[in-house]
């Protein structure tokens, strides 16, 4: 198979940032609903904890399985350690010290098909972005 014939969507990555405490596990079952419903493919997931001083340590998610987060157990196979030291340490730049960080790797299974299509005509993507939701919802509130 040739990378134009490869069925692979575009692959983003997130990285959120919780209270010390960590992930509630609330947004979970929607993550696995998507996974479910074919609309990405979780490719690897990292938990990071980032102490006051500014250090911080990339967590097994079997770790977390005792703070109560019984739904994590459903994303163990996702670890696939595509993530290394030097992601982690970028995720970790960015998340607010003390703080509990997510880093999220997926596919847009979704787009596979299309992406594939427009590889195959000899085109490829050259630019993309995203708008953060935090900034769109900021901008209508100043509309109003």
């Amino acid at each position: 198979m040739t990378e134009t014939d490869m069925e692979l969507g575009p692959i983003d990555y997130l990285v959120v940032e919780y209270s010390p405490a960590g992930p509630s596990g609330e947004a979970l079952p929607h993550l696995i609903e998507m996974v479910d419903r074919g609309i990405i493919r979780i490719l690897d997931v990292a938990l990071i904890v980032k102490a006051d001083d500014g250090s911080h340590q990339r967590i097994d998610l079997a770790d977390v399985m005792p703070m109560g987060i019984v739904e994590l157990g459903l994303l163990d196979g996702a670890a696939t350690g595509m993530l290394d030291a030097d992601d982690i340490a970028e995720a970790a730049a960015v998340i607010e010290a003390g703080r509990v960080g997510a880093v999220l790797v997926y596919e847009n299974s979704w787009a596979a098909p299309f992406a594939t299509a427009l590889r195959r005509a000899g085109g490829q993507v050259v630019a993309g972005g995203r708008i953060p939701v935090q900034e769109i919802l900021e901008a209508l509130e100043e509309i109003d």
